[in-house]
């Protein structure tokens, strides 16, 4: 019985967020346009638009594995982080 309801609480979940992870990846997408940019890029120019609140990479990452998995954008490169001195993957859409 228990396992039955977390897998109907996930799955509701999961129903909730589509609308939200569609509007997510067109804003990234409009956002990223013709340029070259990491996530913590497309991150920071969301926070100054006021798109978002306060800077969370994780409102772009998980967009742009999903971006990449439908074939819209790719991995063209590495650059350091905005905040970090970790070295993240360059994005673009593809041609």
């Amino acid at each position: 019985m228990e396992q039955s309801t977390t897998r109907e609480t996930r799955r509701a979940s999961y129903e909730a967020i589509l609308p939200k992870g569609a509007a997510r990846r067109q804003l990234i997408l409009e956002t990223l346009g013709s340029r070259r940019m990491t996530a913590s890029e497309i991150t920071e120019e969301l926070l100054k638009a006021g798109k978002i609140t306060y800077f969370n990479r994780n409102f772009v990452a998980p967009r742009l594995t999903e971006l990449k998995k439908s074939g819209v954008i790719e991995a063209v490169g590495r650059r350091r982080a905005t905040r970090s001195d970790a070295t993240e993957a360059v994005w673009a859409r593809k041609e």
